[in-house]
């Protein structure tokens, strides 16, 4: 018989159950990233978690975020244990979810799973929201030397001294964005942290006054067996550039000097999230190379 409960927080046994369920996902699936010996992922940390029981196995768990986005929604991830697929436990937590936040809901469905679409029917959730995932080989990619516009110039990011401008761009640059509006320096702090950060990857623009007005953050994913051919990989993390500095092709040059980048770092493949909507900055990526690869939805109640 299924339990489905609540939680506010995991101790180190249900930590662990819900790291080896999210594993045996990342096997199976390729989603989400996460190491053996890792913490669970960000989008797995804080809030409230819904643990579904079979037995004395963890079959099924969600995550909701009460912080909630930009916008003041709740948003959920959810993920079943391959081995207990198709048996109706991921309707018992949808259910569960629903009831328990009945309005200003989002939920994840990475890959655009038909049988996500079929619960999200189901349960009377719409497709609000679409974040493409774009690729491209490195190998024979045209991707020429930056020019940004006179009076700009290019340089990286210096740890200590750059948060607070890098985090005022990105405001201005991101105040439509449901995540990366509320990014903070206190964010970027924790993530300078990250295994993975480098600030030799992590580009900056200043004006002739020496003012930061755009920034490109490039993040190197590890080898993972179920994506990518199984080969590490680089990622566009995030380009933003501040409004009024727009419209000069500041975003293409330090697009292009993370690319650039990247590919010395002898990096097969680059990839990068773009919202389904944002056709100029699909037209962008799309003379870059880059072409449609996955899709992760958002469903909403409606």
């Amino acid at each position: 018989m299924l339990n489905v409960a609540w939680v506010n927080e995991l101790d180190s046994a249900r930590t662990a159950a819900v790291r080896a369920l999210l594993l045996a996902a990342r096997e199976s699936d390729g989603r989400p990233e996460i190491e053996p010996d890792g913490p669970l992922p960000g989008d797995f940390t804080g809030g409230r978690y819904l643990l579904a029981h079979d037995g004395d196995t963890l079959a099924g768990v969600v995550h909701l975020n009460t912080a909630g986005d930009a916008f003041g929604r709740l948003v959920a991830e959810l993920v079943v244990h391959p081995a207990h697929r198709g048996r109706g436990h991921g309707a018992a937590l949808v259910r569960e979810l629903a009831a328990e936040v009945p309005e200003k809901l989002r939920v994840w469905a990475h890959g655009d799973h038909p049988a996500a679409a079929r619960l999200a029917e189901r349960f009377g959730f719409e497709r609000a929201r679409e974040l493409l995932v774009m690729h491209v080989d490195v190998e024979g990619a045209d991707w020429p030397e930056p020019k940004p516009a006179e009076g700009v110039s290019l340089r990286t990011f210096v740890p200590g001294r750059d948060e607070e401008a890098m985090v005022a761009v990105n405001a201005r640059a991101f105040d439509w964005h449901p995540e990366q509006g509320t990014f903070s320096v206190e964010d970027l702090r924790a993530a300078e942290n990250e295994s993975w950060f480098d600030p030799e990857g992590f580009f900056l623009a200043e004006n002739a006054d020496g003012e930061v007005v755009g920034f490109h953050w490039t993040k190197v994913h590890p080898a993972n067996p179920e994506r990518f051919r199984g080969e590490p990989v680089g990622e566009v993390y995030v380009v933003g550039v501040d409004p009024g500095a727009q419209g000069g092709g500041l975003g293409k040059a330090l697009t292009l000097a993370g690319l650039r980048h990247l590919r010395g770092r002898g990096l097969g493949q680059v990839i990068l999230y773009v919202e389904g909507d944002n056709a100029p900055a699909i037209a962008v990526y799309e003379r870059l190379g880059f072409v449609r690869h996955e899709v992760d939805v958002q469903y909403a109640r409606t």
